[in-house]
């Protein structure tokens, strides 16, 4: 009997403007579920850059943790991602979300000069050593960019944003456009991205961009 596919998704809180999308962070989930496979959702144990007032759109002065806010996506289920370890899942997924350019790489703030998160390098590189499939959505790539792009060069779309499309490239990957409800594969490093929010304008888009995504991935991982 063939056993469930199991998806490591990892959210970077709860929030557009200082976390996970939540929009493309359900969509993900949703989509996984109605494939026949199984999610186990992560985040890292850290705190998040800043907080912001979604209504106001400007930043509040309080202190979040990062994994306490991606549990309220996971209804509570969200493990650390230290605790992550690439062969328990035979695929890995990340939604975007400003908050993935600023709590799981600093690039919201540096750039293609930026950082990332040591345990978000550590299980994308684990990921890619053992061929398990990558997914990532909205500015996510760059996430996949800074963690692979110097040694494995992948192939990742941003959508059709220019400005981001060149740090895409300067950090070692190489950018294809693509509609909003489209998905580009890099076949030889098991490599899926969707632009999700960097171009649409309903969540509808969003659905259907992740689900192609999603399918791809879950086909990848055999």
């Amino acid at each position: 009997m063939r056993l469930m596919k199991k998806v490591a998704v990892i959210l970077a809180g709860c929030g557009f403007l200082d976390g996970a999308e939540i929009h493309e962070s359900v969509c993900t989930l949703l989509a996984i579920d109605r494939a026949g496979a199984s999610y186990q959702v992560f985040a890292p144990d850290i705190p998040q850059l800043h907080v912001v007032d979604h209504t106001r759109q400007e930043p509040t002065g309080e202190t979040r943790n990062v994994l306490v806010e991606a549990a309220r996506i996971a209804r509570g289920n969200a493990n650390p991602l230290s605790a992550l370890r690439m062969e328990a899942f035979d695929a890995v997924v990340l939604p975007g979300g400003y908050g993935a350019a600023k709590n799981l790489v600093d690039y919201a703030v540096h750039g293609a000069a930026c950082s990332i998160d040591p345990e978000v390098e550590r299980v994308l590189r684990e990921a890619h050593a053992m061929r398990k499939p990558i997914g990532a959505i909205c500015i996510s790539p760059v996430i996949v960019a800074r963690a692979l792009g110097a040694q494995h060069h992948p192939l990742l779309t941003i959508g059709k944003d220019v400005g981001t499309a060149a740090d895409l490239e300067k950090l070692g990957a190489r950018h294809q456009e693509a509609e909003v409800d489209g998905i580009v594969v890099d076949e030889a490093n098991r490599i899926v991205t969707t632009p999700a929010y960097m171009e649409a304008e309903r969540i509808g888009q969003v659905y259907a961009g992740v689900t192609k995504l999603v399918e791809r991935v879950l086909s990848m991982a055999g």
